[in-house]
This record gives C-alpha cells, sequence and structure tokens, in this order.
C-alpha cells in the first residue's frame, strides 16, 4: 500500500456535511451530492465513497472533512480503514503562526566610565548594614506548618474521555484515542450542568402572556432534558386556570386524575405516613422522558376548577416535598392571583417566545411589569432565561437572532431553538426531536441550571 504522504498529491478531497445528513464530497474538482437520514449515516456514505475512489487510484486520500462537529484531516484508505492526518494540527498551527517581527540593528551606545566606589555613601545615606531576614523572624513572616510543606497524595485529576462524536469518534471506536472537538466537550459541559443536583427543591416558572409563544413545549422539553441526564424527581405543572394544555401533549397515565383530584388529599400527602408511591394516583408519568405532569383539566370552565392562592401554596408544598426539580406551565392572565402566587414561589424565570412580534413583545414587556412589583420579582426577572423557538418555519435566522439579541439587553440569557416538526403538534417527546434541536434545547436547560 502506498504510503500517507502520498495520499497528499492527489486528487485533492474535501468533504461537507450538514447538520440534517446532507452535504456533498469533491474529489478531484468532481463533486457529489449526499443525502443521508443523519450526518453519522452521511459519514459513512462519504467512507465508502472515498475508499472506492481510494481503491482505483491505488492509494489512501486525504481528506479535509467540515461537519457540525469542527474541522479536521482524515486519511481513508481503500479498504474502508480512516486513520488521522497526524500532521494536520501541526501544519495548520503553523500556517497560522505569525511570522516574527523584523528587528532593525541599532547602534551599540557608548561605554560608561566604571563607577568609583564610595565606602562612606551608605552611611551619609543613612543605610545601615541589615542581617539576612533568615535571622529576623519579624520579617520572614510565619514559617509553614508540616502539612503545609508536605503535598497531599490525594490531588483530584480529571482525565477527559476520548472523543464520541464526528470523525474523531469514529477512530476511537476503531482503536485509535483522539481528544474530543470543542463542540463536543461544550455538549459535556452543558450536560454535566443540568446533571447536578441542588440542596433542596428548585421550582421554574416558564411564562409569557400571550397563547401560543411557546410555554407548554418549553416546560415539557426543559424538564425532559433535566430528567434525562439528571434523573428522576422532576415534575411539570400546568398552574391554568383556563384550558392548560399541558396534559394534551404529554403521556397520559393510568387514570385521569388531575390537580383537582389531588388538593383534597394535600394534607395526607404532607403526612408523615405518606409515600412518594401515593402521588402515582395523582401524576402522569412520562414513561421515556422520565418526568411526571400534574394536569389541570382543560376540559373545566375556568369557574369550575378555580385555583384559589391558598390552593397554589398547598399544591406547590407536595410538589416540593417529593420532587427535587418543579417546572410550572404558567396561563396567560398576569394579574391572576394564582399566576402571582406562582411568582412568589419561583427561583429561576423562563420566558417562552417564538419570533413573533406580539409574543417577543409580550414577553418583554411581563419582565418590565416584574421589575415594578417587588425586588424578588425584578431580580427574577433580570436572571431570566429567554427560549426563543422558531415555530415559523419560514422564520430566517437573522429574525431569530433579532428576537434573542434583544432579550439579552434584559434578561440574563437567551437561546434559540431551531425549527422541528415534532414540536409543532401531538405529543412532545425529546427522542422525537432532531439532533440539532435536542442540542438546542440541552443549552437551554444548561442556561437555566446556571440560574439555580
Amino acid at each position: 500500500m502506498s504510503t500517507t504522504t502520498e495520499a497528499a498529491t492527489w486528487p485533492h478531497v474535501e468533504v461537507t456535511l450538514n447538520p440534517d445528513g446532507t452535504g456533498e464530497v469533491s474529489i478531484g474538482g468532481s463533486v457529489q451530492k449526499l443525502a443521508a437520514a443523519g450526518v453519522d449515516q452521511a459519514r459513512e456514505q462519504v467512507v465508502a465513497l472515498i475508499a472506492q475512489r481510494a481503491a482505483q487510484l491505488g492509494r489512501p486520500l486525504r481528506t479535509l472533512s467540515r461537519d457540525p462537529d469542527g474541522e479536521w484531516s482524515i486519511i481513508i484508505h481503500a479498504d474502508g480503514n480512516v486513520t488521522p492526518d497526524e500532521g494536520f494540527e501541526l501544519r495548520r498551527r503553523v500556517n497560522a503562526t505569525p511570522p516574527p517581527p523584523r528587528t532593525v540593528p541599532q547602534p551599540a551606545a557608548p561605554p560608561l566610565p566604571p563607577a568609583t566606589p564610595d565606602p562612606h555613601a551608605q552611611e551619609r545615606a543613612g543605610v545601615v548594614d541589615q542581617p539576612w531576614a533568615e535571622d529576623v523572624g519579624a520579617d520572614s513572616g510565619p514559617s509553614p506548618s508540616r502539612p503545609e510543606l508536605r503535598r497531599s497524595f490525594l490531588t483530584e485529576e480529571h482525565t477527559e474521555e476520548p472523543a464520541t462524536r464526528g470523525w474523531r469518534g469514529t477512530l476511537t471506536r476503531a482503536g485509535i484515542r483522539m481528544r474530543p472537538s470543542a463542540d463536543e466537550l461544550a455538549e459535556r459541559r452543558a450536560a454535566a450542568a443540568v446533571s447536578q443536583h441542588w440542596p433542596g427543591p428548585r421550582t421554574i416558572a416558564v411564562v409569557n402572556s400571550k397563547g401560543g409563544a411557546g410555554k407548554t413545549p418549553s416546560t415539557a422539553l426543559l424538564a425532559a432534558v433535566f430528567a434525562r441526564y439528571g434523573g428522576a424527581g422532576v415534575l411539570t405543572w400546568d398552574n391554568n386556570q383556563t384550558r392548560g394544555t399541558l396534559g394534551w401533549r404529554t403521556e397520559q397515565g393510568p387514570h385521569e386524575s388531575t390537580l383537582l383530584e389531588l388538593l383534597p388529599q394535600v394534607d395526607r400527602l404532607l403526612s408523615t405516613a405518606a409515600q412518594s408511591a401515593d402521588l402515582a394516583r395523582y401524576v402522569h408519568h412520562q414513561t421515556r422522558d422520565r418526568f411526571d405532569v400534574l394536569r389541570s383539566k382543560p376540559t373545566a370552565l375556568a369557574h369550575e376548577q378555580r385555583v384559589e392562592p391558598e390552593d397554589v401554596d398547598a399544591i406547590h408544598a407536595v410538589a416540593s416535598k417529593y420532587y427535587r426539580l418543579v417546572f410550572i406551565d404558567s396561563g396567560n392572565d398576569e394579574s391572576d392571583p394564582m399566576w402571582l402566587r406562582m411568582i412568589d414561589h419561583t427561583d429561576q424565570l423562563v420566558v417562552a417566545t417564538t419570533t413573533r412580534d406580539d409574543h417577543a413583545e409580550a414577553g418583554a414587556l411581563l419582565l418590565e411589569a416584574l421589575v415594578e412589583r417587588d425586588e424578588r420579582s425584578a431580580r427574577l426577572a433580570q436572571q431570566a432565561v429567554v427560549v426563543v423557538t422558531q415555530a415559523d418555519p419560514k422564520a430566517t435566522a437573522a429574525d431569530v437572532a433579532r428576537v434573542a439579541d434583544g432579550y439579552r439587553a434584559i434578561a440574563a440569557d437567551a437561546v434559540s431553538i431551531p425549527f422541528d416538526p415534532a414540536m409543532v403538534d401531538g405529543l412532545l417527546r425529546y427522542g422525537s426531536l432532531r439532533p440539532s434541536t435536542q442540542r438546542a434545547w440541552l443549552e437551554a436547560a444548561a442556561a437555566v441550571a446556571r440560574g439555580l
């Protein structure tokens, strides 16, 4: 087989892959389009295609790949084996290193005449001889104790796991240990943020005074991320007087219970004899996404299921006893005492909005109203996380960026979610989303976690 060096001679091979699995392969100027179900499947097609060409030429081909995980160079052999291009990083660093600054020689200065020592100079200046610092205890400071002199054997070292994504992951699975890309490292940091457990329960309210702004998808999918990565103990609660749809967009358990059935049982559930399994009669477990749902009753009129502020207190007391994270899907009426009482229990605020101007403006006005309400509400508004979903498939990246950038001036962070058909209608399931959408929700959840 030809050497790796020969792979650089001919032809020039470049690969470009998009997050949706489309892309193209250019071999010696001949371009072939790709269309796969995802990036991983597209990489398999790339290897097969270039390996076939390498077999025809009788030599391995150096391939420059650009995909969502980054850019690097690999060597693809005729038998389909993939090896790293070890000189790629070196060549890139050399090309990126600026040349050293040009120096102009300067004429040498004439030498100074030797100084004549003056034995009485120190005396005239008032300087007297001092002993060495070791001999003066006051100047040397306290001596280090024995434990400070010895380095502990119990040093904690963090060894990063090898890459699992992209070409680096392919090479790792082939037995060549590769460092993860910057994008994969960022994903791992986000996963670590949402995987932690906090001392005491935390309550996250998802708000916007306009209907259809994405409150329910944000509630369910943020809860799914925290439950999938951090484990059980996550509840979503539909705190809505009128037609709350969280129950319609999540799995139903083997019963039809809502918060109306839970309220009469609050005292029993708060008693010392109650057990966490008792809650299964009133909440609906999501078998795939591992969180629970406390439904409202959208089929009943508002006056038939009126919830008072003291009822919010009671439900929150039960929720915070049995769950570590409580996500509240709110209604649209900011003046409703039920809504305001929810704010009093909130630790982190999430504003859900789409790229529609009325949705974005309603969310901004809500934050401004909270700033005027009281000091605690103002702090919630200032530390809020905004989730901008591209609900309209025709909205452009510029539309999303305009809304997100506008919110960054009044909130702690703004995260954008791309359009995804799995979010439009039907049950909301994290596993049904596109990989790029899942990654966006992970980043949104990490932003929420940083506020907890």
